[in-house]
């Protein structure tokens, strides 16, 4: 399965700035496939799938927001129980540590989709297209 680009962006921790930030990447046609958000005291850590990180990099200068660019692991699951027990327990075995994840949709299709934020992106990536190359021959 493929890697995707992620932008890790840092947000001041107040009322509105997601929603600012969500409204300039739709004002810019960017489509956010997947999502996450946490926060500490004053800054929120927002993780973002994006359809065209070329534009979304543009909206992000703009902003004049912080943001870095990372590789996450990518797979696309059947949506039925155990699929994440069992990826996750491949990960482990292969003594890969996950260091955050977190869910999204394929556009198109509307197929569920996980990104991992792993150490060693490219192994993570070859041991998920394998389990799920398996999970689709059940």
């Amino acid at each position: 399965m493929p890697t995707a680009k992620e932008l890790n962006i840092q947000l001041e921790h107040k009322p509105g700035t997601l929603a600012k930030l969500c409204k300039a990447l739709a004002d810019r046609k960017v489509n956010i496939v997947a999502f996450q958000a946490s926060t500490d005291e004053r800054r929120s850590q927002v993780h973002l799938i994006v359809d065209n990180a070329a534009a979304a990099k543009t909206v992000l200068d703009a902003e004049r927001l912080t943001y870095t660019e990372n590789d996450v692991a990518q797979v696309a699951l059947p949506n039925r129980s155990g699929e994440l027990a069992r990826i996750a327990s491949r990960l482990g075995e292969a003594n890969i540590n996950i260091n955050y994840a977190y869910g999204g949709i394929e556009p198109g299709t509307n197929t569920p989709l996980l990104f991992f934020g792993v150490s060693e992106v490219g192994r993570a990536a070859q041991l998920l297209d394998q389990t799920a190359s398996a999970a689709a021959g059940r």
